[in-house]
């Protein structure tokens, strides 16, 4: 299929040709619903950690005796009943990952960008190097493009692209094998260059 290309100075360029295979997939909501929870959950630390009354200190001798205080039984001063006791199903740290394999998560890949073809949220541009690491000039290069938030992906991150988006709210630059579902799927549009898309074509081939 063929997809409209855009110039440096916002003006078309003509058409790019890309592969069907990773741009013209149906959508498959199920599976990228279930590759985003993944992802995002995977990121998660998971070092929450809690004590259990056998954990935390004190509770050594009984409080008081079994009978004949008037108060209830008691057994340790540690007890999730008491204050400063132990926590009753305490939580422990744990690992959050989900298991996705290489041919769900492609497929994922391949189903977001397709769908971002279908809403035109996808802009196709020759290249995005900048003269200078200025946040000024990329705004102004994404502005000539009709792009306010979004991400931008490049076959290679140069560090004049990356100093220059990092101050602009909305806007973050990746190369182009680091992209991620959860990025793509809440990013209002998405800027390729073309060598970010032939090395994503084989990346997915």
């Amino acid at each position: 299929m063929e997809l409209k290309l855009t110039s440096n100075q916002g003006e078309a360029a003509g058409q790019v040709e890309v592969a069907d295979a990773a741009f013209a997939e149906p959508f498959r909501e199920a599976l990228i619903h279930q590759v985003v929870t993944a992802h995002l959950a995977g990121g998660r630390a998971g070092t929450k950690a809690q004590k259990t009354r056998s954990e935390v200190s004190g509770g050594g001798s009984k409080p008081w005796r079994q009978k004949g205080t008037g108060n209830a039984r008691a057994g340790t001063n540690r007890s999730p009943l008491w204050r400063a006791g132990g926590q009753a199903f305490a939580a422990k740290p744990r690992s959050y990952r989900q298991k996705v394999n290489r041919k769900m998560y492609r497929g994922a890949i391949r189903s977001i960008l397709s769908e971002l073809v279908r809403e035109q949220r996808l802009v196709v541009v020759e290249s995005l190097a900048l003269e200078a690491p200025k946040t000024r000039l990329l705004r102004e290069r994404l502005q000539q493009l009709g792009v306010e938030h979004g991400l931008v992906v490049v076959d290679a991150l140069e560090p004049s692209l990356a100093l220059a988006a990092r101050n602009l709210p909305g806007v973050s630059a990746v190369e182009a094998g680091r992209i991620d579902p959860p990025s793509l799927v809440g990013s209002e549009q998405v800027v390729m260059t073309v060598p970010a898309i032939r090395r994503v074509e084989e990346w997915l081939s």
